[in-house]
């Protein structure tokens, strides 16, 4: 391309002012500058713009056929550079979450970002683990928030905060007043779980590795309050992330239990395709996620 877009904004002030030191200063250049930026657009084309009475800048015949095509340049321009501004304010999101992380944290930070600016827009999707990363992987989502190990060459994994799974039982059980289960009690206790697929399920088989084939598994159910609901009503013990169980324990309705010698410690994490565009909203949203109070 001969021509710069500083050349044609130095051209159409000089239309509209008539001099080129007025010009220079509409456009906060130097005369210098300015007088250099449209002799070099003439000296380009082997054309003249203006007749010159002295100080005086008047377009001639060709500057006043070609000054439309200047301005219409010069607007698509400008609406092209706000479409481009808009990628470094956030806005729109799509975001992914697995149940623990949609149900008890991402409503919270989502209150935050709506906040921040009018018009921004957030919609979540709650599902499983390897629901959400298929999501992500065929980028129907901008970002996922999920509560599972996961390697995979196409997607960004990074650590976002720790969590812990907990052990529960009804206040009523007969294990409640122990609070303790050993090997013995996690083999013959009924235990109702969260699916195959789930990132919780992935972290209590990891943290009972060797006894998962011994357990006595009567109800796996895709939802975290159905857990704890059926465990309230007596139909076994449960496990899962100390997030969704903090208020029942402050309420009394369940009580921990513990299991010594086995690590439910976990990781939160964001995911995201290496191929995706990292917008502002995206950076923002992560940024918001990492200050998000952490839960006891």
């Amino acid at each position: 391309m001969k021509y710069s877009f500083r050349q044609l904004e130095v051209f159409l002030a000089a239309a509209h002012t008539e001099n080129i030191t007025r010009a220079a200063q509409r456009l906060s250049m130097s005369q210098s500058a300015a007088s250099g930026a449209l002799r070099d657009l003439e000296r380009q084309f082997d054309i003249q713009l203006f007749d010159r009475v002295g100080r005086r800048l008047q377009l001639n015949e060709l500057g006043r056929l070609l000054r439309p095509a200047a301005e219409s340049l010069l607007e698509q321009a400008a609406e092209f550079e706000q479409a481009l501004e808009q990628h470094r304010t956030p806005g729109a999101l799509h975001v992914g979450a697995t149940l623990t992380i949609g149900n008890y944290l991402a409503v919270g930070i989502m209150s935050r970002y709506m906040g921040e600016q009018d018009g921004a827009r957030v919609s979540l999707e709650v599902a499983n683990t390897s629901q959400v990363v298929q999501r992500v992987l065929n980028y129907d989502l901008d970002i996922g928030l999920i509560e599972g190990e996961l390697h995979h060459p196409d997607l960004e994994i990074i650590p976002w905060r720790e969590d812990r799974l907990v052990a529960f039982c009804a206040p009523e059980h007969r294990l409640a007043q122990a609070g303790v289960l050993d090997d013995r009690a996690l083999r013959q206790t009924p235990w109702i779980l969260r699916e195959s697929g789930s990132g919780t399920r992935q972290t209590f088989e990891r943290a009972l590795h060797g006894l998962v084939p011994e357990l006595t598994i009567r109800l796996e159910l895709q939802h975290t309050e159905a857990i704890k609901r059926a465990v309230e009503a007596g139909l076994g013990i449960g496990c899962l992330s100390m997030v969704a169980l903090r208020d029942a324990f402050k309420r009394g309705t369940l009580v921990p239990l513990a299991v010594p010698g086995r690590d439910f410690s976990r990781h939160f994490y964001f995911i995201l395709h290496r191929s995706k565009y990292r917008s502002a909203g995206i950076r923002r949203w992560i940024e918001l996620c990492q200050q998000y109070p952490r839960m006891a």
